[in-house]
């Protein structure tokens, strides 16, 4: 489920990087029409459309290759919208900075643990494909090094990206960071590196997106698929295209309808992510090696699910009720 949600938000932001280079019908715009009359969720469709292609690769081996070039594009986005960025920040376009906090003390403290939860979510999504390469063995020794790579990308992504945009737009910052090189149409920066770098956003958004989908596939397979038969034969094929696009269809579905990111993201880390990165593994330890009570392990293990367990609990109050908030301004499909 903690996946499949992902996979939801992913596709949400695929719609909007979409919404923001212009693209219709797969055809870009050199975006000339910053006002088009194209909706959101007409993009989000479009962008679904695109992750039911690509999931019908047949196992999360035949990814590989995918992955190691989402990797690429990965890093390759984040350095354009860092450098863009501090373009704008030393810019008199710019907008004037202001990194003042927003709302009452009530909305304030909420804000504060719906960002804790989205921030779990962002920095604690890498775990999801290491749990999966405990499946063959070695175990250790193949989520160790690959926990090590991915933290390290993130570092130096996601840490930049953060720190270089909260500069440059302070409190103004959108939850699509990329929707601030716009200034009421007008670009803040040159149009081209603006599509380029939404280009490389929705590639890789696609790539994540085929990944986080593999569990829910896994699933969905052992209870239509039949072993005996060849993976290619038509007893095989035939379900895994169905239940694949249904899968991809459902959260294209919901993406559109839910048109809030930041909120879906701040659910997903409250009740899925917290747990499985911060509750479970400490828990798990503590039953799988059995330290003494004595010890300090045993009770620090124990702290941390504590502290951890009722962060997940004030975290998912506040995202459920940024989802109330934000639903009495916006409607189903919403064109935000």
């Amino acid at each position: 489920m903690v996946c499949y949600g992902s996979v939801i938000a992913l596709t949400l932001l695929g719609g909007q990087c979409m919404k923001a280079t212009l693209l219709f019908s797969l055809a870009i715009y050199v975006l000339s029409q910053p006002n088009g009359s194209m909706k959101l969720y007409e993009f989000v469709i479009i962008f679904g459309f695109l992750m039911l292609v690509l999931d019908q690769i047949p196992s999360f081996h035949s990814l590989r290759h995918i992955n190691l070039i989402s990797l690429f594009l990965c890093l390759a986005y984040s350095a354009c919208a860092a450098a863009a960025s501090i373009h704008i920040g030393n810019s008199s376009k710019g907008p004037k900075k202001d990194y003042g906090l927003k709302g009452d003390a009530e909305s304030r403290i909420f804000g504060i643990f719906n960002a804790i939860a989205i921030i779990a979510t962002t920095y604690g999504n890498g775990i999801i494909p290491e749990i999966q390469a405990t499946i063959a063995p070695p175990v250790k020794g193949k989520m160790f090094k690959g926990l090590c790579v991915c933290y390290t990308v993130l570092i130096i992504t996601f840490f930049t990206v953060a720190i270089t945009g909260y500069w440059a737009f302070g409190n103004h910052s959108e939850g699509l960071l990329l929707s601030n090189f716009l200034d009421d149409g007008n670009p803040l920066v040159p149009k081209w590196f603006i599509l380029m770098t939404n280009l490389f956003t929705i590639l890789q958004l696609s790539a994540v997106g085929v990944v986080y989908l593999q569990p829910t596939n896994e699933v969905l397979e052992r209870t239509f698929a039949d072993p005996k038969s060849k993976e290619l034969s038509a007893r095989n094929v035939i379900p895994r295209v169905v239940s694949r696009s249904l899968s991809v269809v459902i959260a294209t579905t919901v993406a559109a309808m839910l048109p809030f990111f930041g909120d879906i993201n701040a659910v997903i880390g409250a009740f899925g992510f917290m747990p499985l990165d911060f509750i479970l593994p400490v828990i798990f330890f503590n039953l799988t090696f059995k330290p003494s009570k004595r010890s300090l392990v045993f009770w620090l293990n124990v702290s941390i699910a504590v502290v951890f367990s009722a962060l997940a609990i004030i975290a998912a109050i506040a995202a459920v009720r940024q989802i109330v908030l934000d639903a009495k301004t916006y409607r189903l499909f919403a064109n935000v």
